[in-house]
Order: C-alpha cells, then sequence, then structure tokens
C-alpha cells in the first residue's frame, strides 16, 4: 500500500489527498455538465454545493467523534486536529450535505426535487474516486479471506479481501446508473426527485452487501453501524419502490399467467 505518494522532503503528498482532489475535480465537472441542461444558475448551484460539502465536513466529523467517543473524550483540541485524530463518517458526511443542501435550497427558494437529480451521479462518483483513493492508500481494509484474489497489508496477518476496490467499481457503476435515470427524469418518465431514492437504494444496497467483507467497522451493539443504516434505508426505499412499481409488476405477472397458459 502506498499512503504517502510522494515525499518532497519539505512536503509530502499523501495518496487520500490526490484522490480526494481528483473526486473533487471530477464530480464537480459532471455536475457542471449536468447543470448545463438546465436552467440553474451556475454559480448559485456551485455555492450551494460548497455549502453543502461543508456540512458534510462537520457532520461526517462529529458523527465519527460520537461513535469513537472512548478515544476523544472531551477534548476539543482531538476533535479539531483531524491530523493528529483522523476519521470520517461517510453516513454523517452524507446526512451534513443533504441537510445543508437543504438549508440553502430553502434560503434561495430553489426546487431541491429538480436540483437533487443532478447531483446525484455526480456524487457517487466522487465517493467512488476517494474509495479508490482509500485502496491504494490502505487505509481501509477488507476481511481476511482464502481466495486468491486478495492482497497483503502490512503489519496485518493473512491475505484480505479488496474490499474498497470493490466498493468504488460498484459506485461508479451506480453513478453510471444514476445518470440513466437523470435522463429518464428529463424524458418525464420518473418524477422530479426519483434520483434520490435511487441514490438512497443503490448506495445503501452496496454498503449493506460489502460490510460483511470489511475490517475494523464501527460497531454498535455488536452490530456493524454501517450495516444497520444500510439495512434501515433499505427497508424504506424497497417497499417505496415495490409500491412505485406496483402496476409494472402486475402487468409483468399477468403477461407470464397468460404465457404459461398458451
Amino acid at each position: 500500500m502506498l499512503p504517502i505518494l510522494a515525499d518532497l522532503g519539505f512536503v509530502k503528498i499523501y495518496t487520500n489527498g490526490i484522490f480526494l482532489v481528483l473526486a473533487f475535480f471530477w464530480s464537480t465537472f459532471f455536475l457542471w455538465k449536468n447543470i448545463s441542461l438546465t436552467a440553474f444558475k451556475e454559480d448559485e448551484v456551485f455555492d450551494g454545493m460548497f455549502f453543502s460539502l461543508l456540512g458534510g465536513l462537520i457532520f461526517g466529523r462529529l458523527l465519527y467523534v460520537v461513535l469513537h467517543a472512548s478515544e476523544f473524550g472531551f477534548s476539543i483540541l482531538r476533535i479539531i486536529l483531524i491530523n493528529g485524530y483522523p476519521g470520517f463518517s461517510l453516513y454523517g458526511a452524507l446526512f451534513g450535505i443533504f441537510l445543508f443542501g437543504y438549508m440553502f435550497a430553502t434560503s434561495r427558494k430553489i426546487s431541491l426535487g429538480k436540483l437533487v437529480d443532478y447531483a446525484m451521479a455526480p456524487l457517487l462518483l466522487a465517493i467512488g474516486i476517494i474509495k479508490l483513493g482509500a485502496f491504494f492508500a490502505g487505509t481501509e481494509v477488507g476481511a481476511e479471506t482464502a481466495i486468491r484474489v486478495a492482497i497483503a497489508y502490512p503489519h496485518l496477518d493473512g491475505m484480505r479481501h479488496l474490499t474498497p476496490l470493490y466498493e468504488s467499481i460498484l459506485l461508479m457503476g451506480a453513478s453510471y446508473i444514476a445518470h440513466m435515470v437523470l435522463m429518464a427524469i428529463r424524458r418525464n418518465k420518473f418524477y422530479p426527485g426519483f434520483n434520490f431514492v435511487v441514490f438512497a437504494g443503490l448506495f445503501s444496497f452496496i454498503s449493506l452487501v460489502l460490510d460483511p467483507i470489511k475490517a475494523f467497522g464501527t460497531m454498535v451493539f455488536s452490530m456493524s453501524f454501517d450495516m444497520i443504516v444500510s439495512s434501515a434505508i433499505l427497508l424504506t426505499v424497497i417497499p417505496y419502490m415495490l409500491y412505485y412499481f406496483r402496476n409494472q409488476i402486475i402487468d409483468l405477472f399477468k403477461k407470464k399467467k397468460g404465457s404459461k397458459k398458451k
């Protein structure tokens, strides 16, 4: 693994830092391309993006601190000094992004339902690139495995799953799906805001499926925190999707019954 990409003596270039910059650049470019298809004001959208990112940083850090309270205690310095005491909660960051995005859109009287459709694919792409950086940096580790497709980490026993790499690939695939859904929304096949439901379903599904092959997860009541949240989201999204597509599902069953009778 390569946590430090380059050591120039007076400054160190960290792998995670490089991929964070790449994630920001490509997701911002993707968002700009999407917004250029609309009547939204670009400067207003990007003001909202930066404000949302601020919310993501705050809540991502706060939730991590709450979940690891024993490590931080009541020390404000430990909470603030991220380099010395690193850690962010991805679900906390997403909550902060959507909360601050909602606050910004409300204050500017922007249709959040329409705007969010254009932001979901870039957001999934950004997370996918960040996960790829975590894989190369070795900051996220898979569980031990006996399968051939595995990797060894320094100072850790056994061969381990390529979990962050799998997660990165799946998230980038989810970004493509979200973009296709956006195009369908623009053709009035789905209602404005539907892409948020797609994002919630895809992200929570990927997180839930890969959680068993992750190592060093945050545990709450002897269960993985990510698994708890992902399960709760899916238990909300799946019934909603079944209800939303009920007519199509009923028609599909009718067609199957008709073909069997023939």
